[in-house]
């Protein structure tokens, strides 16, 4: 097959979906790869390095879409937003494009690629099952924003992380509190924690106590019957509003002697859950500072605005949508190794193209197909019935 990959035209998209090392496997698979020229370069790849790689690299966008027979993108649909309108008109019927595309946030986003007959596959529904980790896109971007989140509230804080001896006196260690302990969260409190800092940690879900301990935090509790507070999938479910009220009182409670928050805390397809509030903000010295990786979708902090800076009482409050663009060379790394593994699936033995909905990451992850929705969670969302089996 023919595989291109266009540059990203998201505002402020610095990854590329395919960086040079990932090329020589596909290759031996029997795949042609064709880039959009400077489509690696902010992610540290010249054009040069993809051609040494056996890539070819075309000059026009127009000739990457109408060459190609599977296009791999970090943003397509709802994930691309308006940025990506205009390559709906370079589509054309049974090709397949996989990305992320924001299912659960914009499914209406996937309306126009059914409606181009394209099959459409959204590596955010990968399920959370052993055999689909190392394809699993949401966890390896998190990873990556939560080390970045550390690495700008380390930047924001006028003081250091680690306890210092010295001649002019001792210096105590700064106090982290992350709230939140899937990918992301974990990653905050390792990284904090090599900072020298003391780490607290949070999440509503008391089966990730052992994790956090395990990489030096202090587990924090808030006195409620959690109950379930686990879906099927390894994500935190929605409480109830006298829990969060608990939860929030808890979350002020420990924040107000730290010198910096990391949140982390979302649900797929929701909006962010409010753990901190003005008034927990107001509690907070001034200099200290909170990095909410929940605020493109309302903010686990109650003043966090989606990639401002705010100021409040002295507080420095960030909202980071995309730290994993930032971070473009490894985060790249990551996401095309797992676009490149799910590839894998697609395949028979011989190599030829076999879609197979009854393999369960496969089914899970398809979005679009001969001109509808066929996800059932995305078709729920869109007040569609049930695909006919």
């Amino acid at each position: 097959m023919k595989i291109g990959v266009p540059k990203e035209v998201f505002p402020g998209e610095r990854r590329v979906a395919l960086v040079p090392s990932l090329i020589p496997p596909l290759l031996k698979a029997g795949h042609e790869v064709r880039m959009e020229a400077g489509a690696g370069f902010d992610a540290g790849h010249p054009d040069a390095e993809y051609k040494e790689k056996g890539a070819t690299v075309l000059a026009s966008r127009d000739e990457v879409f109408s060459t190609s027979d599977i296009i791999l993108q970090i943003r397509a649909a709802g994930a691309a937003g308006d940025a990506g309108a205009a390559d709906l008109a370079r589509l054309r019927p049974d090709q397949i494009v996989i990305a992320a595309v924001d299912p659960l946030g914009n499914a209406a986003g996937a309306l126009p690629y059914a409606e181009k007959k394209v099959t459409l596959f959204g590596m955010e529904l990968v399920p959370r099952i052993t055999r689909a980790q190392s394809m699993d896109i949401l966890s390896s971007q998190a990873l990556v924003a939560g080390y970045k989140a550390v690495m700008l509230a380390a930047n924001e804080a006028p003081r250091l992380f680690s306890m210092e001896m010295t001649a002019a006196g001792t210096l105590s260690p700064a106090k982290v509190f992350v709230i939140g302990a899937g990918v992301a969260g974990l990653k905050a409190i390792a990284t904090a924690k090599r900072l020298g800092a003391i780490v607290f940690a949070y999440d509503v879900r008391a089966a990730v106590k052992e994790q956090i301990e395990s990489l030096g935090g202090k587990f924090v509790t808030v006195e409620a019957d959690t109950g379930d507070a686990e879906d099927k999938g390894g994500y935190a479910k929605e409480m109830t509003e006298e829990f969060y009220v608990r939860q929030r009182a808890r979350m002020a409670e420990i924040a107000k002697d730290c010198a910096a928050v990391i949140t982390t805390a979302a649900i797929p397809g929701r909006q962010s859950p409010l753990l901190l509030t003005k008034e927990g903000v107001h509690g907070m010295s001034p200099g200290s500072c909170i990095v909410d990786l929940a605020a493109e979708r309302g903010g686990n902090c109650e003043l966090a605005r989606s990639d401002e800076r705010v100021v409040e009482n002295g507080v420095v409050i960030l909202g980071p949508s995309n730290l994993p663009s930032s971070m473009a060379i490894h985060a790249s790394q990551m996401f095309g190794k797992n676009l490149v593994t799910f590839l894998g699936l697609l395949f028979d033995k011989e190599g030829n193209l076999q879609l197979d909905v009854d393999d369960e990451i496969v089914r899970e992850t398809m979005v679009t197909r001969g001109g509808e929705i066929v996800n059932e969670r995305m078709r729920s969302i869109l007040g569609l019935s049930p695909a006919a089996s």
